[in-house]
């Protein structure tokens, strides 16, 4: 018998998929709405523990209450007023809807239905592939592209992986960028205590709707707001946190790694990517347990990258291409 096994089940009306680690009872559950990330148990000493904090009710899934797990594509976080300009036209993702009405965030592809390709499970670990076909013309108002998405997510050891790949299968250039919403917990008392480490030289600044700023301005060294500073582990410790980070420091592998630790268990996170920035949310909003959990999100590009004259060629995806954004979630314990 493997050591890895995948088994099919449900949440609510919903097809998930439980990955195992059959040798330390390691777990996660994956629904194919969105290719949602629904729990994650590792072991942590002699127990397994629940790390992530994703949707606890089918009903919270399907309205993605608080983005948890959640897959933010073909953008992730806000569109500044809904609207974008790209080769030259205007396009409008809420047409209809007017003043403190309009605001779109984390893209369309969390309320899709991912068809499971390919569920393998060895030795090594369990692996799923997951697709959608959602993103097509006349699909999503202002969105008139047709982008096919790819999803590998894998268990093994302590370790989930995540290769998010889209490739543009339409006849004309579309904008694009993705990243992940996870929320974690490493206490069972709250987010104060943990340590964070982001390694990061820069922070974007926005404006009230957390939109960054115009041009360069969005663009400031860490060290001038010491409170968001991370660059060495310090305690959470009260801070209200609802912030990019960019420029991040990759290490020898060019893994990008940020890290959160519970200093009283010595058990340590790491979230890692393979370029983009990481966004951090100490959840101060949230509708459900406020505090009680962190969100650390790896995304290819900044908020409102659609609109960013710097990003331009970034978000660019050209008839054919394809584009592949990889992250790891890990416990070291």
């Amino acid at each position: 018998m493997p050591r890895y096994s995948i088994a099919a089940e449900h949440f609510g009306a919903h097809p998930t998929s439980r990955l195992t680690d059959t040798q330390t009872g390691a777990h996660i559950i994956v629904a194919h709405r969105g290719a949602t990330l629904l729990r994650w148990d590792a072991r942590i000493g002699g127990s397994l523990r629940t790390l992530s904090d994703g949707h606890r009710t089918p009903a919270e899934l399907e309205a993605q209450s608080g983005m948890r797990f959640g897959l933010m594509a073909p953008f992730s976080n806000r569109i500044a007023d809904a609207r974008y300009r790209f080769d030259g036209e205007e396009f409008d993702l809420q047409p209809g809807v007017e003043g403190a009405q309009r605001g779109i965030r984390h893209g369309f592809v969390r309320h899709a239905d991912f068809d499971l390709d390919d569920a393998r499970a060895d030795d090594q670990q369990a692996s799923l592939r997951l697709s959608t076909q959602a993103l097509r013309p006349g699909a999503f108002a202002g969105y008139p592209f047709a982008i096919d998405i790819v999803v590998r997510l894998s268990l093994r050891d302590n370790a989930v992986d995540y290769l998010v790949e889209a490739t543009n299968v339409g006849d004309r250039a579309a904008p694009y960028g993705c990243g992940l919403h996870p929320y974690f917990r490493l206490a069972d008392d709250g987010i104060e205590a943990l340590q964070l480490q982001v390694p990061a030289q820069t922070l974007v600044s926005t404006d009230a709707a957390l939109i960054p700023l115009r041009g360069a301005a969005a663009y400031v060294p860490v060290d001038t707001q010491p409170e968001l500073d991370f660059q060495e582990f310090r305690a959470i410790d009260g801070r209200v946190i609802d912030q990019a980070y960019a420029d991040l420091r990759a290490d020898a592998d060019d893994w990008m790694r940020t890290r959160l630790r519970d200093p009283r268990s010595g058990a340590c996170l790491v979230v890692s990517q393979t370029g983009g920035l990481l966004h951090a949310f100490s959840a101060d909003t949230v509708s459900r347990d406020r505090r009680a959990a962190i969100a650390l999100e790896p995304v290819e590009l900044p908020t409102d990258a659609f609109n960013r004259s710097e990003c331009a060629a970034a978000v660019r995806l050209e008839p054919g291409q394809t584009r592949a954004f990889a992250c790891r979630f890990e416990l070291l314990a």
